[in-house]
Parts: structure tokens; sequence; C-alpha cells
């Protein structure tokens, strides 16, 4: 498993990317995906929402189990991926790239998120 350096990752199974003008994209780890099976519906929080880090803001269903989607910053909802909604395979085939769940206007971040290492090894 290689995670991105430049993300950051929470104990929860989500990435985050670097903020650009404050916004940052939000996924699931490929550490979840794979853990999760084969990703067959996708519910993501909606644009405008606010959602709060470590609480649930989606859920994810597979082959094996429903999960729940958490958000790992604080902030406003500014864009949705449709195409995991439409394809949610994309979670297990580009959890990093096209796999991509939701854009984030960033007001709060927790000081707990981990680095790709140390999300490395508290993952495994």
């Amino acid at each position: 498993m290689s995670n991105p350096q430049q993300l950051r990752y929470s104990k929860e199974h989500e990435w985050l990317s670097n903020a650009e003008d404050g916004v940052s994209t939000v996924g699931i780890t490929e550490h979840a995906a794979n853990a999760l099976g084969d990703v067959v519906y996708v519910q993501l929080p909606e644009v405008g929402d606010t959602v709060t880090a470590g609480e649930t803001c989606g859920e994810l269903e597979s082959t094996k189990s429903v999960s729940d989607l958490y958000s790992p910053v604080t902030g406003e909802v500014v864009a949705a991926n449709q195409d995991v909604v439409d394809d949610p395979a994309l979670v297990n085939s580009a959890p990093f790239e096209g796999g991509w769940l939701f854009k984030v206007k960033v007001t709060d971040e927790p000081g707990d998120l981990l680095s790709a290492d140390a999300y490395t090894a508290f993952a495994s």
C-alpha cells in the first residue's frame, strides 16, 4: 500500500489534500477501500452542507458491509464527486485520484491528522 506523501490522513481512514484557496479534497484511503471490498453505493454530503471533523457525513456501502464516512475537517462542502455516485467502483479502483469524495472549504482542522508514514504505521 502506497499512501501519497502530500496528503494527510485521519484515523477513520479518510485522506485530505492540502488546501488550495482554503479548499481541500477528501477521500478514503486505499486501505479502507480494500477493507470495504467492492463499493456499490456512495452517499455524499451535498454542496452547502456543513461537515464537522470526526462526525459522520455520508455512507459507503459495499458487498461486505456498510461504513460511515467521517469528515477529517470542519467546513462547508463546495463540491461532491458525482462520478463516484454514478460509478461507486471508482472508490476501489482510484481512491486517490478519480475516487475522491468531496471538497470542503476548511474552517477548522484538527491537530491529529497523520502524515503518510504515520498513517501507514497506524493502518498496519
